[in-house]
């Protein structure tokens, strides 16, 4: 159901059959879509402006977290994750494939499955988020300034101001864990609202650091909506709302900075010459909208978006290519929205993804869940890393584009795969994650 001209429209699957796309995503098979609208002009509510005034703030608050985060130190409280060059992934993918298949520039793997305190993306969004918030108490409640040493937010004094309020999200679990333990530290009373696909451990590491878990045996729209009404009932409780959160955005587009730095230390070039296409996993879309902004603001044309979503939910991709963004959902389509990719499992997609990403994007492609444990086990065996099975959903990405868009993998090429997380799994969940994937090599 969509408003258009004041008047209320019912729009039903059989609206958008002209779409080539369309039989394919409802028979949960593999697609690649290349967006039509890729950069037309953009009508953008963000600009750089916003990414430096988010990674300003981050550099307040690097005491805080050196001081509160013993295992941020040695970095002095900056989060940021490696950028790292797969070269036996590269030469195993090559070795298997055929000619036509073979990566023919160079392959990255940007390791946020390394990120310090959640060990996922989102612990650039979340706990930004919480970061912004917990300022703006210490300031309006406290005596905070711009110019002190924010390690001092981890004294009694703003510890005691910081309980009189509560912070709560609704998660399918990464996003949930960055804002619940980053909440937990500054003392905030915290509640994490989590739907059927968040895992066990997710829902236990959260509970250690003394978070509210509340359940549902329903999707990531129920359990949001249901954290979004409680949080209204409370005017002390600070909502974090996952499908329409600037500050979570502009957390995420602040990654763009590091890549930046990073890309210039491996001797990186982006120019008309030297594209650089970009993977990354997409469940409502927030984060990987927020980085493709922030990379985007910085290398313009020269750099290509690409979305990587499941079979069974791709929201992000029926969002953009019927237009209707989140006013459409994957059970539109008569999809069930389960899947393995927990931190994928979202079947409506972000309010700000779609409108912002609808000249930004490249390009979207879809993918069946047996292939993310395949590359998850590919990835243990050539570079021995252990990522969860939604943070290698980016190879799927990687071999789609090989397959449809030959320009775009030339030797000059270089490709990043977004590992989105993975290292707080618990060993067992390690084991049986890469056992299962090589049962399908």
């Amino acid at each position: 159901m969509i408003k258009k001209w004041g008047i209320i429209m019912t729009l039903s699957k059989e609206d958008y059959k002209h779409i080539p796309e369309i039989s394919d995503i409802e028979n949960k098979k593999p697609i690649f879509w290349k967006n039509p609208d890729y950069n037309k002009k953009a009508d953008l509510r963000f600009d750089l402006a916003d990414i430096f005034d988010a990674d300003a703030r981050w550099q307040r608050f690097a005491p805080f977290i050196a001081k509160v985060f013993p295992e941020t130190k040695n970095d002095k409280g900056v989060i940021e994750s490696p950028l790292i060059k797969i070269n036996e992934f590269q030469n195993q993918w090559n070795e298997e494939l055929s000619d036509s298949m073979h990566i023919k520039g160079s392959l990255f793997l940007k390791a946020d499955n390394l990120l310090p305190i959640t060990g996922s993306i989102k612990s650039r969004g979340g706990i930004y988020e919480v970061l912004k918030f917990a300022e703006h108490i210490a300031m309006t409640k406290g005596d905070l300034t711009y110019r002190d040493n924010y390690a001092v937010l981890a004294e009694e004094k703003f510890m005691n101001i910081f309980a009189k309020y509560k912070v709560a999200v609704g998660s399918t679990g990464n996003l949930g864990l960055s804002v619940g333990i980053a909440a937990a530290s500054f003392g905030f009373r915290t509640t994490v609202y989590m739907s059927h696909d968040a895992k066990d451990w997710k829902k236990d590491k959260l509970r250690s650091n003394g978070v509210e878990v509340i359940e549902y045996d329903s999707d990531f729209s129920h359990a949001i909506t249901e954290g979004r009404k409680c949080a209204q009932a409370d005017a002390n409780t600070y909502f974090v709302d996952d499908e329409s959160s600037s500050d979570l955005f502009l957390g995420y587009s602040v990654a763009a900075l590091g890549i930046q730095k990073q890309l210039k230390d491996h001797n990186i070039v982006v120019d008309d010459k030297h594209p650089l296409v970009v993977y990354l996993p997409a469940g409502v879309g927030g984060s990987p909208s927020g980085v493709s902004f922030g990379l985007k603001q910085l290398f313009g044309e020269n750099v290509y978006p690409v979305f990587c979503e499941p079979t069974h939910v791709p929201s992000v991709t029926l969002g953009l290519i019927t237009g209707q963004n989140s006013n459409i959902c994957v059970e539109d389509f008569g999809l069930d929205g389960l899947t393995a990719a927990d931190g994928l499992a979202v079947s409506r997609p972000s309010k700000i993804a779609g409108p912002i990403m609808r000249t930004l994007l490249f390009a979207s492609a879809t993918f069946e869940d047996k292939d993310v444990y395949r590359y998850l086990a590919r990835l243990e065996d050539t570079e021995h890393i252990s990522v969860e099975p939604s943070a290698t959903a980016g190879f799927c990405g990687l071999k789609a584009l090989i397959a449809k868009e030959v320009a775009m993998n030339t030797p000059k090429t270089t490709h990043i795969v977004w590992a989105t997380g993975g290292s707080l799994m618990p060993d067992n969940e390690k084991i049986h994650n890469y056992q299962y994937g090589k049962t399908l090599n």
